[in-house]
């Protein structure tokens, strides 16, 4: 294997891989799932996996942001997501608490038990209807706390288009996350 492999175990049904930007494999597992039964997952997975990671090999060198930028980028984010959430949760009906801006390394957004929305800042740089399905997609959470076939019909109810726009996310998320996180 000629790459990391790093497993993280949650509360979880079933078991995800994600090939991070940095060409580390995460292995999302639940608890109590066996190591060798994870192993056999990432060995049956390895065709997935090496196609991943040619992907990050051949894909063009991106131009890093610098301290400035990036502090840049997480002020001017905060007015934006507010506004936006504030435009999508009537629609939904739903109310948040608060907002924050971060720049993470994996998440796009999340939304806590308690309604406050987190954002990545990296967002601001996909286009604006990409910006606007992850804030309806956290706002969604308010009122459907996973990701059930009800909230799947929440979030189409409001962006028909929504699997294009997190179509566009799952093909240039690395490339934005390599913004701030390449190796």
């Amino acid at each position: 294997m000629d790459y990391t492999v790093e497993i993280k175990r949650s509360e979880r049904r079933s078991m995800s891989l994600e090939v991070r930007a940095d060409g580390t494999v995460l292995v999302r597992a639940p608890m109590r799932m066996s190591t060798p039964r994870i192993r056999a997952f990432v060995e049956r997975s390895r065709p997935w996996i090496e196609q991943r990671l040619q992907k990050l090999r051949e894909r063009e060198p991106v131009q890093k942001l610098s301290e400035e930028e990036l502090a840049a980028l997480k002020k001017a984010a905060k007015p934006i997501f507010a506004e936006r959430a504030a435009f999508y949760a009537p629609l939904l009906g739903v109310r948040y608490a608060r907002i924050a801006v971060r720049c993470q390394k994996s998440k796009w957004g999340s939304c806590s038990g308690k309604g406050n929305l987190n954002f990545n800042c990296l967002l601001l740089l996909a286009p604006e209807e990409v910006l606007d399905y992850v804030v309806v997609h956290e706002l969604c959470h308010l009122r459907e706390m996973n990701h059930s076939p009800r909230f799947w019909a929440l979030v189409e109810s409001v962006l028909p288009d929504c699997a294009a726009r997190r179509q566009w996310l799952r093909e240039h998320g690395e490339a934005l996350l390599a913004r701030v996180y390449s190796p």
